[in-house]
């Protein structure tokens, strides 16, 4: 199995959440053994995708670097890795990644319409070797183990068109098409409102993310998904964890996580090769035959 780019370079032009400003973001293919980078063309300035270069994860995660951020990458980072893509360029005018319509689905789209091409050196993993947790009142985050690649999500909102959601995701690109890719953001209306007054998602709104009331869903179109809420947990997790720098095998579990705790997580694995070996899909034939059922039909 080979490396993954893009077949050639694509534009769109976005609203930012939080800033409300259009972005102009461009996807370039590059090299084998590139990965992926963020490239913020107002600025001239590259921004690794690894876990030191980040910054914030209050609201999403955003990096940094020389006082340039880029932020709510989770979304975009989550249909990259999604559909097994290696190495790439995203350039954006602006501080933040466009956010389209709450979910990662026009991203989907995006990479479909351009094109998803192989390369010439074979394909890296990151497998996971031990049980690895992060806990926070409550709180927790975790990677086992497991000759697939797993997220299970857990939430419990005290609110009637929430309550306690789980779901089981066993990873392949048609699942995530189907069950992960529409689910979009959410937030309540007094954090909303909240968030303006400090000059945040000013660019959000019922087009783009789930708004919840105290009793229900403002959206006029209502939910994608029953379970729409913790189905995007997992949207946001995939993309989070891709700062490990390459697909995880493994399997991920959380209940109330957040971004703030899947970082911690990505730097725990991270601190000792004990947690993990980067294995060669082309070397490893149970791990190849792992990945050639998620994408087939990609």
């Amino acid at each position: 199995m080979k490396q993954r780019t893009i077949s050639k370079s694509v534009e769109i032009v976005g609203v930012g959440l939080h800033k409300g400003v259009p972005v102009k973001m461009k996807l370039e293919p590059l090299d084998d053994d590139m990965g992926i980078i963020f490239y913020r063309s107002d600025e001239a300035v590259t921004i690794p995708l690894t876990p030191e270069y980040v910054i914030d994860t209050k609201m999403a995660t955003v990096i940094g670097k020389d006082d340039v951020v880029v932020s709510t990458i989770e979304h975009l980072l989550s249909a990259i890795y999604a559909y097994g893509i290696d190495n790439l360029r995203i350039s954006v005018d602006n501080d933040e990644v466009p956010i389209l319509d709450g979910s990662s689905s026009g991203y989907c789209m995006l990479l479909e319409e351009v094109g998803i091409v192989e390369q010439s050196k074979s394909k890296r993993a990151l497998l996971i070797k031990k049980e690895i947790e992060v806990k926070h009142e409550g709180k927790f985050v975790k990677v086992k183990p497991s000759n697939h690649i797993i997220y299970d999500f857990s939430i419990n909102f005290e609110h009637p068109a929430i309550g306690e959601q789980e779901f089981r995701f066993d990873y392949s690109i048609p699942e995530y098409k189907e069950n992960i890719s529409r689910a979009r953001t959410f937030g309540f209306l007094h954090e909303v409102q909240y968030l303006r007054s400090i000059g945040l998602a000013q660019g959000g709104s019922l087009e783009n993310a789930i708004v919840l009331d105290d009793q229900k869903v403002l959206n006029p179109e209502g939910l994608r998904y029953d379970d729409e809420f913790v189905r995007h947990k997992i949207l946001d997790a995939i993309g989070d964890m891709s700062l490990l720098g390459y697909t995880m095998v493994g399997e991920y579990s959380a209940h109330a996580g957040s971004h703030h705790l899947n970082h911690l997580l990505t730097k725990k694995v991270l601190e000792s090769p004990e947690n993990y070996e980067i294995v060669d899909l082309e070397e490893v034939q149970e791990k190849v035959e792992v990945f050639e059922k998620a994408y087939a039909r990609a």
